[in-house]
């Protein structure tokens, strides 16, 4: 029987840490969605701005690709002066018919130049107009970022003292705790989304799933002979009785 009060003074000190870390979890769930916002408003940002650059970039290169095409049409329209004047002085009909094949050419690609440089000034019109929205919702971005973090700063503020406090006193707890165990609460907390690890016996039922737990289940887990998890969810049990005892001494 000298196993039972060690199992006991582990089930206070895993109860113990559980009723900190819902303290915790608690103070924390002030802050709600905050942090979560923050950080994705910070991405949004970041991915406004890398638009604005790209596209800024993109226009670049139509303006560039623009003056080319400028640079072709006036090769071409020399070559057709060139062509004009040597058609004046041609000496056969051969002569003739060639100069103007080279002539029609050079207009064909002065009409596809022209084209494409209409084309590249619609593209960038829409590239001018899509980086004014950008820097629009950039600017409503960087706005309710500053409005996410005052607010997250004031309620970290209102609570740090407090964290700080419950913190330490998890520190305290966890010492109490043997090392399997205290590994196995953290991996059954990280289960749940409600944090709980270890829950008393409540109406005959698990406080943690809710599920019907067996006579005799229950007596040993009252006993304190060994640590008992609900067959159902695998939170660690711990009877009524000794879960109030534990919330009363803390409050």
């Amino acid at each position: 029987m000298e196993k039972a009060p060690q199992i006991e003074k582990q089930l206070r000190a895993l109860f113990n840490l559980q009723l900190v870390d819902s303290k915790i979890d608690k103070l924390r769930s002030v802050r709600g969605e905050l942090p979560m916002e923050v950080h994705d408003l910070e991405d949004e940002i970041i991915g406004l701005e890398t638009r604005i650059e790209n596209t800024m970039n993109a226009i670049q290169e139509l303006k560039q690709a623009t003056e080319t095409f400028k640079s072709k049409i006036q090769e071409c329209n020399t070559l057709l002066l060139r062509y004009e004047s040597q058609q004046m002085h041609v000496k056969n009909n051969r002569e003739y018919v060639a100069i103007s094949k080279e002539m029609e050419l050079q207009k064909l690609e002065i009409m596809a130049a022209e084209k494409r440089i209409k084309e590249i000034k619609a593209e960038i019109t829409e590239k001018e107009q899509s980086i004014e929205q950008y820097q629009q919702d950039l600017q409503e971005k960087k706005k309710d970022l500053v409005e996410k973090e005052r607010e997250l700063s004031e309620i970290i503020a209102e609570t740090e003292k407090e964290e700080e406090e419950i913190l330490r006193m998890r520190e305290q707890a966890t010492k109490e705790i043997e090392e399997r165990l205290l590994k196995a609460y953290n991996k059954i907390r990280a289960t749940y989304l409600n944090k709980l690890a270890v829950v008393p016996i409540e109406r005959d039922a698990c406080g943690g799933c809710f599920s019907q737990v067996p006579p005799q289940r229950q007596l040993d887990v009252r006993l304190h002979l060994k640590i008992i998890a609900c067959e159902n969810c695998g939170r660690i049990l711990i009877d009524h009785d000794l879960a109030e005892e534990i919330k009363n001494n803390n409050s």
